[in-house]
């Protein structure tokens, strides 16, 4: 019992000799810490006689609770005293402006996408945005693909843990949405929205991507009608002198498929790295849609025709703007973003 109350004597004396807040707390981890000499005092009663344990423990928990209440009041009122010290050693000027907070802005893939947005809208194309995981059927069978067809080898698919279901591989089962939507009327839509690849990440692929996606139907649509949406659309986002190219290529979804490349200015510093030579940057593929994803939407191919297109908005910026890397979108560096 004496050496309990010699040491809460002990512990007191050494707590009103601390001068700041950091000496309380190494005289609280010098008795409550895990080697500490309150610690120590209790690990004294396995030690006692059986009739004293009780009255030890007792008087050790009174010790305790003694000790800590003294802590708590000295380290509240050094803290207060520190605090007031502050405030009349540097005082607050109230009539000082506040800090500025930065402004933030939209990231450029937003931007690019908004640009994209308000072209088509003065084109009469409306917005329509669909789920971004997929059934197989729906991401490649009802475009033209069914099962082993050689064509899936063009998407590098992400798979979940649930049979036939798997992240979109692009816009195109938007598509089959839109159309079975509208239940055979006229569509003038485009079909924004994340994309997923298994890809290889480099300075011209990501995992994961944004697309833009085009869809007319109607009655008496034809390859003119795309021709001219295109060269609308190029001109209006690279600028009024653009020339269009227009090349065969091949798509499982279009029949006649097409990529369209634009001119690249001659007094562009990056024209020979960005056309590779040629002059022609290659801005999207298109074509008219096949007869299948017709009657995979409810339409009758025999009636009415449409075509589709399908765009990168970070490519386009890319090429707006001779950004090199496409990672850089994803990197959060705001040396990059403040840019746009």
């Amino acid at each position: 019992m004496n050496e309990l109350q010699a040491l809460e004597a002990q512990g007191l004396t050494e707590l009103a000799a601390c001068g700041d807040a950091a000496a309380l707390r190494a005289w609280n981890t010098q008795y409550f810490g895990d080697s500490g000499k309150m610690k120590a005092a209790m690990g004294q009663i396995g030690k006692l006689p059986k009739d004293q344990k009780a009255a030890f423990g007792a008087e050790a928990n009174r010790v305790k609770a003694a000790l800590t209440a003294a802590y708590e009041t000295a380290l509240a009122a050094k803290n207060e005293e520190e605090l007031q010290r502050g405030l009349t050693t540097n005082p607050y000027d109230v009539t000082l402006p506040g800090r500025p907070r930065a402004r933030g802005r939209l990231h450029p893939a937003t931007q690019i996408l908004r640009q994209i947005y308000a072209i088509f809208a003065d084109l009469g194309f409306q917005i329509y945005r669909t789920r971004e995981v997929e059934t197989d059927e729906l991401n490649f069978e009802l475009l033209n693909m069914p099962a082993h067809h050689p064509a899936r080898d063009m998407w590098d698919t992400f798979f979940t843990t649930t049979p036939g279901v798997v992240l979109r591989t692009h816009t195109s089962p938007g598509q089959i949405h839109v159309m079975r939507e509208a239940a055979g009327k006229p569509i003038r839509v485009i079909l924004p929205g994340m994309c997923y690849r298994n890809e290889a990440i480099s300075t011209r692929s990501e995992i994961q991507f944004y697309q833009v996606e085009g869809l007319v139907i109607g009655e008496g649509v034809t390859m003119a009608d795309l021709k001219g949406t295109i060269t609308a659309f190029a001109r209006r986002m690279f600028g009024p002198e653009r020339q269009v190219r227009i090349r065969s290529s091949y798509f499982p979804f279009t029949e006649p498929s097409i990529e369209v490349d634009i001119d690249w200015p001659k007094d562009d510093p990056n024209r020979d790295r960005l056309t590779k030579g040629t002059g022609w940057l290659e801005i999207l593929g298109a074509g008219m849609v096949h007869p299948n994803v017709l009657r995979a939407g409810g339409y009758d191919p025999e009636k009415v025709t449409g075509f589709a297109f399908g765009m990168g908005p970070q490519r386009m910026l890319m090429l707006k703007h001779a950004i090199d890397d496409i990672r850089l979108f994803w990197q959060n560096d705001l040396r990059f973003l403040k840019q746009f």
